[in-house]
């Protein structure tokens, strides 16, 4: 009778572990259920990697659209160590990074079968050595040899620690199919040049916009030769609202009727004075953000402006009356997929 007894009590405590065991089961299995939503799937060249968007690190890389211009686009890529490698990948033609980014009508500017074989940056300089397998070469025209170097040179000075990149193929300083010369280390400068007739003394970046269909809009970083002595706020802003050049393609946020008068800096802050031929031009909420993104984007290549102040006919909003939200921020970047 003792036996059954103790038979008896030995097999509740066996059940009660084994409840409590698979109950613990259950509750890791909630947990995991919790967390599904934080967890993405991003695709790499070589597989699907699982990854949560702590891993991810926002990232400005340059594409080519159909007409040959280049396009910055900010891109979350998983975070690893060599990071400025895999932002090269991520530009480099390949099924996949085709698969991501032909659906906003934008093209690697890297040729498909490139290989990285080596990169290095000197924290001293800023230099990035980065050698590339002869594969580099293929491409066709002189506008891809230049979308090519500009793109890489873009895309790896987004990073702080670079300022200028060495390009190298097969460990030598070659030159390019096309008379690019690659024996001294490339600064991040005249993206999308512009060539103009008659004489001109400096250039700014002015940002167009691009389109797809009519279905995907970006900006487009344009270098416009202008007769200034010196790349100044007016004359970027003056490009700006005179429109892209002719057959480009291109086009602008600011609304037909609105002009500018003129722009003033102070304590960080670019006033921007416009007239227009009709308030209400400006009554709608997204046409006014539109405008408002373009000059800032125009205006972000100067450091001494942090802010942005739109007037009309030298009044406030309110004062034009205007019933409008403005953050008066100078935007990060220009084009988010």
């Amino acid at each position: 009778m003792n036996i059954k007894k103790i038979s008896i009590f030995l097999l509740l405590i066996a059940m009660m572990v084994s409840c409590i065991s698979g109950c613990n089961i259950i509750n890791k299995a909630d947990d995991v259920s919790d967390n599904e939503e934080d967890i993405k799937v991003v695709k790499s060249d070589d597989e699907f990697e699982v990854t949560t968007d702590e891993n991810m690190r926002n990232t400005v890389l340059y594409y080519k659209n159909e007409n040959g211009f280049i396009v910055p686009v900010m891109r979350k890529i998983p975070w690893e160590e060599g990071i400025a490698k895999a932002a090269l990948r991520n530009i480099t033609d390949s099924p996949t990074v085709r698969e991501d980014i032909n659906a906003i009508g934008l093209e690697p500017i890297i040729p498909a079968g490139v290989g990285i074989k080596g990169m290095s940056i000197d924290k001293e300089t800023g230099v990035c050595n980065v050698d590339f397998t002869d594969d580099i070469l293929n491409y066709d025209t002189e506008d891809d040899e230049y979308n090519l170097v500009k793109g890489i040179v873009y895309t790896l000075t987004e990073f702080p620690s670079i300022s200028k990149v060495k390009i190298l193929i097969n460990g030598k300083s070659n030159t390019m199919k096309f008379g690019t010369k690659l024996s001294q280390a490339l600064l991040r400068e005249d993206i999308n040049y512009m060539a103009a007739e008659g004489e001109h003394a400096s250039k700014v970046v002015v940002y167009y916009k691009s389109t797809t269909n009519g279905e995907y809009e970006y900006y487009v970083p344009v270098t416009i030769p202008i007769l200034a002595p010196n790349a100044n706020v007016s004359s970027a802003l003056q490009a700006l609202f005179d429109g892209p050049p002719e057959f480009s393609g291109l086009y602008t946020d600011i609304p037909g009727g609105v002009a500018l008068q003129g722009i003033e800096v102070n304590n960080s802050i670019a006033y921007v004075d416009l007239s227009v031929e009709d308030i209400s031009l400006l009554k709608d909420q997204a046409t006014y953000d539109a405008m408002s993104t373009n000059i800032g984007l125009t205006l972000e290549q100067f450091n001494e402006i942090a802010e942005i102040k739109i007037m009309i006919d030298g009044q406030t909003l309110e004062e034009a009356g205007l019933d409008l939200v403005d953050d008066n921020a100078i935007p990060v970047f220009a084009n988010e997929y």
